[in-house]
């Protein structure tokens, strides 16, 4: 089995290091000759890390725990066949728990584990970025949606109608109404246009700003008001200024491609759909602060945007008048979701393990190898050209107070139609449902939405008039993040809900800090006894300290925002068990 190569010393000797010498010398080129070795052996040997570690000025303990850290490397031969399962909300939103139980049935497994034989593995994965179609699920270069129980038989089978990673893209096609009434800023040439056709791009207006005196762009970005898009809705102008002024000669620019937020996916769809308006957003930001190198951080679990990207960039770089002295290098992650975080991503992206950094000191100061760095996601690099040409004013025109512009909505989860929606802030959450999503798939009543990825609040249905601005989010505990809009049907388990945004904080967790690494497993533990055994004061006090510490000790926001999705989902619960205590003690 070609699976079950081994580059030891039974084999060839030589091998490991023709694998790994295009990547010597690159920027975190450990961690890509790594994802070669497993590309071409499917494991990772002791001889391999031995090479890697000598090649790279490693210790063999360093090798070994960035091996560890990432969920796409393996230390043992695979088996025949591995297919992963998505457990992400909006997936769940839509039967995968179900899916996941017939498959188990069928396969005669659990989930994460492999069959006696060494033939078939079932392995978890949290958002494959196909949350408008799913359940989802993949093998290899076949990526399957719209899965329910039923599928189950074909799935183990080999017989279930797949989609190729190049043809994939033909389910995000939207009908015309679907369009109707959206302002779209960014997403305006979106299945409109050759992806790789740069004359066509040029010709509409693309790059024609890539003169402009620093200053003008900066002025521009202060007077749209744009906020990063990436979740916390920093002002993207302060970024950008701090970069700009500091002295240092070498700079970074780093685009934030760590898409994992589950119910989101315009980062994928801007990147496989038009490459070249988050090239020249890079190259207007790089311009702007002064920075001649920048990079690509891309998720793994995206093969298609990572083909798309590479010939994009290619093409750009043909063109010298375009890229002038800007480079830009694509580099693919290993499987974290930490690393969406901005310091985590640069450890990663350095070649180790995606451990965050404790700041100060900031990035904009001290980032990428000790030197000052932009760090923004794909939505706000690709909202710059259009602010650029348009102005800064035109763009603080759309939406409501200080959340400025427009915003990609991702709809997902049990609606009838998902997709994007890309609209000015300030509609409310109810209305962006109705008008677009077409009630729930299954046709029950909604029973709560997720707003902002896994780390976001569940809201009920007395929160569904809130409008969507940062500041009304805010207001009730709540956030836009990334986008990603997730909705379930009245028969959500909204304890399970917060049981599952535990395990997921504790999955994901890099480890460093306690109450995160700790805290989240304690707090699952927690759930599944208030699941076994029901609420109680004392478990309610003990979730409220557990969460307070989470809150206030965690050295990033993954431990930091858990205690959100948890306690929003057992709000219903818990006032349930007080109810019924006041009305006891009378």
């Amino acid at each position: 089995d070609d699976n079950r190569v081994s580059l030891g010393p039974k084999g060839n000797m030589d091998a490991t290091l023709t694998i790994i010498e295009p990547f010597v010398g690159q920027m975190g080129g450990s961690i890509s000759a790594l994802r070669a070795i497993m590309a071409e052996c499917g494991w990772i040997d002791d001889h391999a890390i031995d090479t890697v570690a000598e090649q790279f000025n490693l210790s063999r303990a360093e090798v070994k725990g960035i091996v560890s850290f990432y969920s796409d490397f393996r230390v043992e031969p695979p088996p025949a066949r591995v297919i992963q399962v998505c457990q992400a909300e909006a997936c769940q939103a839509r039967g995968a728990q179900r899916l996941t139980t017939a498959l188990e049935s069928e396969a005669g497994i659990m989930l994460d584990a492999r069959d006696p034989g060494g033939t078939l593995e079932l392995q978890s994965v949290h958002c494959l970025g196909l949350c408008a179609h799913g359940p989802a699920a993949r093998e290899g270069d076949a990526l399957y949606v719209g899965l329910s129980d039923t599928d189950a038989v074909a799935l183990i089978g080999s017989t279930c109608e797949a989609y190729s990673i190049q043809d994939v893209g033909k389910l995000d096609v939207e009908p015309p109404e679907w369009l109707a009434d959206q302002e779209r800023l960014i997403f305006r040439r979106m299945g409109n246009a050759d992806p790789l056709d740069l004359e066509a791009y040029c010709e509409a207006g693309g790059f024609q700003y890539a003169d402009l005196p620093s200053e003008t762009i900066l002025r521009e970005i202060r007077e749209s008001g744009l906020r990063g898009r990436g979740g916390a809705g920093f002002p993207a102008s302060i970024k950008w200024d701090t970069v700009a002024a500091e002295p240092s000669q070498t700079k970074y620019l780093v685009c934030n491609a760590d898409e994992g937020d589950s119910g989101t996916f315009a980062d994928r769809l801007i990147m496989e759909q038009d490459p070249y308006l988050l090239l020249e957003g890079m190259a207007l930001a790089a311009r702007a602060v002064g920075a001649s190198q920048g990079y690509i951080y891309l998720r793994s679990e995206y093969p298609r945007a990572a083909l798309i990207l590479r010939e994009a960039i290619s093409r750009w770089r043909a063109r010298p008048e375009l890229s002038q002295t800007l480079s830009i290098e694509l580099f693919i992650g290993a499987g974290a979701y930490i690393c969406g975080e901005e310091t985590s991503l640069l450890e990663s992206l350095e070649g180790k393990r995606g451990l965050i950094r404790a700041k100060p000191p900031l990035p904009a100061k001290e980032g990428l190898m000790g030197q000052p760095t932009l760090v923004h996601n794909v939505l706000t690099l690709c909202s710059v050209p259009w602010i650029v040409r348009q102005g800064g004013a035109s763009y603080a025109s759309f939406g409501e107070g200080a959340s400025t512009g427009t915003m990609p909505f991702q709809l997902s989860g049990n609606v009838r139609h998902g997709g994007i929606v890309e609209i000015p802030f300030g509609l409310p959450l109810r209305a962006l449902i109705e008008r677009y999503g077409g009630g729930t798939l299954s046709g029950r009543p909604i029973g709560a939405i997720q707003v902002g990825g896994p780390l976001g609040a569940y809201l009920l249905p007395e929160a569904f008039d809130t409008p969507l601005t940062y500041e009304a989010m805010q207001a009730i505990g709540a956030g836009i993040g990334h986008g990603g809009i997730v909705v379930f049907d009245d028969q959500v388990d909204l304890v399970e809900r917060a049981r599952a945004a535990f395990e997921f904080c504790a999955i994901e967790s890099c480890g460093k800090c306690t109450p995160c690494r700790l805290g989240a497993t304690r707090g699952e533990e927690l759930l599944q006894a208030i699941q076994r055994d029901g609420v109680s004061e004392d478990r309610i006090r003990l979730l409220d300290d557990l969460c307070d510490v989470m809150e206030r000790a965690s050295l990033c926001q993954l431990g930091g925002m858990t205690p959100i999705p948890v306690r929003s989902a057992l709000r219903p619960a818990i006032a349930a068990f007080e109810s019924d205590n006041e009305v006891q003690g009378r």
